[in-house]
């Protein structure tokens, strides 16, 4: 058998749909669905409020410039 460009592009596309399947079984396991849940619901967690004294920014930080 002789091994060309054909037949390493053959079996890079072999490989790529393997791995398609491979993570499509992975992400759709029943085994994964509560960490996967729980990483889907982090942006809505409650985070404290993280208060910011806008006077103790310059107005050069801020952009106000009166050049």
């Amino acid at each position: 058998m002789e091994f060309d460009i054909t037949a390493l592009r053959s079996l890079a596309t072999v490989l790529a749909f393997l791995a398609f399947i491979g993570i499509f079984w992975w992400t759709y396991s029943s085994r994964n669905k509560q960490s996967f849940d729980d990483a889907a619901n982090i942006p809505f967690r409650e985070h404290p409020q993280h208060s910011v004294n806008n006077e103790a920014v310059s107005t050069s930080q801020r952009g106000n410039h009166n050049d």
